[in-house]
C-alpha cells in the first residue's frame, strides 16, 4: 500500500514524545489510508484515500 493519499497527498507526520524528565524520542503518525472507490468529474477510480477524505467525500454526497 502507498504511504500518502492519493487525493490529498497527505504523509505521515514526524514528532516528538516527551517524557516526565523532559527526553524526546521520535514518534510518527501515519494517516489512516484505505482503498477506496472515489468518483472524479463523474468518473468512478479506485484509489488510496485516507479515511478522513472517506468521511468527507460521504458527507458531500449526502448533502446534495
Amino acid at each position: 500500500m502507498p504511504k500518502e493519499d492519493q487525493l490529498t497527498k497527505r504523509r505521515a507526520v514526524v514528532a516528538n514524545n516527551v517524557s516526565h524528565s523532559k527526553r524526546r524520542t521520535k514518534t510518527r503518525w501515519s494517516p489512516n489510508i484505505q482503498k477506496a472507490t472515489v468518483e472524479i468529474n463523474g468518473e468512478r477510480k479506485k484509489l488510496y484515500v485516507c479515511t478522513r477524505c472517506i468521511r468527507t467525500q460521504y458527507k458531500t454526497a449526502m448533502k446534495d
